[in-house]
């Protein structure tokens, strides 16, 4: 493939001149996969479709059943399971000389929900029982807590009521990001049904349209949140069947929203038992061999090797398999910055040439690539979301150009700093200008999902904003006949917080499940310290639903912000632009979409006839106001009242301690010119 001789992302950023030899290589690998794949499969979509190849699958002609495991340093394989009395010897699997092994059965011979494994004895003249790589279920029988594989090959295939949804309907993702399993207010495991039936139409109704669901592939611990995966193309079965999750996906489609897999391609559970480590016996294989890059230091898994030919094959086909079976829209790929660089992100990014050194991992940058470059083409318009915190240039600009290819990635800095604020320093202290530089921070022209906080500042240990701005007052006090200082600034700021990160912070929004009302204490996963309860693994719902609780008017305000989002489509518009940052005062003022954000931070008093300049002039009326009744507030603001510039172009706004209002033009009166900024 000829290609410009400058890439595109140097073009567009001078400062990366210096690394472009760097980014022709990286283009350079990518371009010879592509060719490889395309030599030995077709196309790259053609190198994705190993489900259609691997593991047990039937033959859809004669019925026939074909198994087939890649496992080069083995020396004997063996299929064993209900179908054969679990004999290790009855069934076994014969090699090719690049170490793919099969065997071929009777359409007799397997039948749905029959349990398998596969009898390995390894390089190490080790023999285990097995879980087939590429098996479709599992199951985890409940007095021995073992799990098998299942065959899954259902009489009655799912089928899908709301024909192939468009991802591309979502221009700017407001996504919802959530845990089936404890996403229900009973003390459980809860399922995809329940899911689908009651918290569904929950994010529906605020005006979320996306929905990113975690723990999915399957992992045999359910305190991991599901990243400690085991069987990559399982759907987890502690939460119900696949086909209970492609209704969840379906009904999903038929209320507007799309769905995202939070997929875990950045390492694997080191279990034997139930995962791929050390499948063959040789140490290596899936994962690298020897001490470098052979195990995470901080999450004690096994990390892949991105440059062996057969792991590109299992990790691409793993990604076309969830968008072709289960209809899922696109992915937030967890641990992005550990993929790419061998120090696994304890290093500083303090230039960047740390960016183009050799600690990245080149192999890693080509997966990446070729994986983005899929999923565009098996599902146009597909969201991609990076979970990296290093700010790698061109993480989410085409491949083409140099990049990575990634639509969004996750402005991960934004939680970080509300935490340490909240922690560190009073409300009376916040620096305007520290707040603005930590939203508006980010590369311009690579969109970011922005957000307060996710489920990683919902764990134990942590607190969320509600809990840290209230804590344990939310116990006593928020009922709504129980005046409350704590609890009346706790809501007040956790708005704004919201919205100032909603409306600056990013080309998309996140938020997890149950924070948009505050929801209070922390999550802990049942567990030997707990006494494995359940306590603190669910969703209250009844809290936000008692019209005696002050939760249903930060669930108000989340609605009203989110819906005048989507209206008037600010975060698919340019960066917002600061029209006043006032530290004596703590009064921030900017523009984005046509909209004026006006923050009061201070929490003293009210200032009367505060003049900002305004965008356009004209006369402008409050579109959102956190001090609303109806969210909790007290309701000082007169919305009937309309600010019209002044001959300065300037308009004058009543300011309320610890209030932010969204003023929206209405009418055209005369030209009005800003200062430069």
């Amino acid at each position: 493939m000829r290609r410009p001789p400058i890439p595109g992302i140097v073009l567009a950023d001078s400062w990366l001149a210096p690394y472009e030899h760097v980014i022709k290589m990286r283009l350079k690998l990518y371009d010879g996969r592509m060719e490889e794949l395309a030599r030995k499969f077709g196309s790259l979509e053609e190198a994705a479709r190993g489900y259609e190849r691997m593991g047990i699958v039937r033959d859809a002609d004669t019925g026939e059943w074909t198994y087939r495991e890649w496992a080069p340093g083995a020396r004997g394989l063996w299929l064993i399971g209900d179908f054969n009395g679990w004999n290790r010897e009855a069934t076994p699997l014969q090699p090719d000389a690049a170490g793919m092994w099969s065997v071929r059965l009777p359409a007799n011979a397997l039948h749905h929900d029959d349990r398998v494994k596969v009898h390995v004895l390894g390089a190490d003249m080790q023999r285990h029982d097995r879980i087939p790589a590429w098996i479709r279920y599992t199951r985890q029988d409940p007095q021995t807590f073992d799990y098998s594989g299942v065959v899954w090959d259902p009489p009655k295939p799912y089928r899908w009521k709301n024909k192939r949804w468009t991802p591309a309907r979502v221009r700017e993702p407001i996504i919802y990001e959530a845990h089936v399993g404890m996403a229900g207010e009973e003390p459980k495991l809860h399922s995809y049904a329940e899911f689908t039936d009651n918290v569904l139409p929950r994010i529906a109704a605020l005006g979320y349209n996306t929905v990113q669901l975690m723990a999915v592939q399957e992992h045999p611990y359910y305190g991991s949140f599901g990243y400690h995966v085991s069987s990559f193309f399982a759907p987890s079965s502690r939460f119900g069947t696949p086909d209970e999750l492609k209704r969840l996906i379906d009904t999903a489609h038929g209320l507007g929203l799309a769905v995202l897999l939070d997929v875990v391609h950045s390492h694997a559970v080191k279990n034997m038992a139930e995962g791929l480590n050390n499948f063959d016996g040789s140490g290596g294989q899936y994962f690298h061999a020897g001490k470098r890059d052979a195990t995470h230091p901080d999450w004690d898994s096994c990390l892949f090797d991105y440059g062996r030919e057969e792991v590109q094959i299992f990790l691409l086909s793993n990604l076309r398999w969830w968008l072709e079976e289960f209809r899922f829209d696109g992915f937030r790929f967890d641990g992005v910055t550990s993929m790419l660089y061998l120090h696994h992100g304890h290093e500083a990014f303090n230039n960047l040439g740390r960016y183009y050194d050799d600690q990245v991992n080149g192999d890693a940058i080509t997966y990446l690539q070729l994986a983005t470059t899929l999923i565009q083409r098996v599902r146009p318009g597909a969201i991609i979301v990076a979970e990296d915190m290093s700010g790698m240039p061109g993480m989410c600009r085409p491949v083409d150009e140099g990049g990575l290819g990634f639509t969004h990635r996750l402005a991960m800095g934004l939680p970080d700093y509300w935490i340490k604020l909240i922690k560190e320093k009073k409300d009376e202290e916040w620096s305007m200008g520290d707040m603005w530089y930590t939203l508006i921070n980010r590369r311009y022209g690579e969109p970011n999902i922005a957000y307060a906080e996710s489920h990683d500042q919902a764990l134990v240990g942590d607190k969320t904003i509600a809990f840290r701005l209230m804590d344990a007052e939310m116990y006593t006090h928020m009922a709504c006949d129980k005046p409350s200082l704590i609890i009346d600034r706790g809501i007040a700021l956790h708005k704004m917080i919201r919205l100032v990160t909603l409306a600056a912070g990013g080309e998309g929004w996140l938020n997890f499940m149950g924070n948009e009302f505050g929801h209070p204490e922390w999550i802990d996963f049942p567990r030997d310290g707990n006494g494995y309860s359940y306590q603190y693994c669910r969703r209250q719902w009844s809290l936000v639903d008692s019209p005696l609780l002050r939760y249903r008017f930060l669930n108000a305000f989340d609605a009203a912000m989110l819906r005048l989002a989507k209206e008037t489509e600010w975060l698919g518009s340019a960066p917002a632009r600061p029209l006043n940052m006032d530290e004596m005062n703590h009064v921030m003022a900017f523009e984005r979409g046509g909209l004026i954000f006006v923050f009061a931070w201070g929490g003293e008093q009210a200032l009367s006839n505060y003049r900002l300049p305004a965008p356009e002039a004209g006369e402008w009326e409050v579109a959102l106001d956190s001090d609303a009744a109806e969210f909790g507030g007290f309701g000082r603001q007169d919305a009937a009242v309309h600010h019209v510039t002044d001959e300065d172009g300037c308009i004058s706004v009543y300011l309320l301690p610890r209030t932010a209002i969204v003023l929206r033009r209405v009418s055209q009166s005369r030209p009005c010119h800003l200062p430069p900024m």
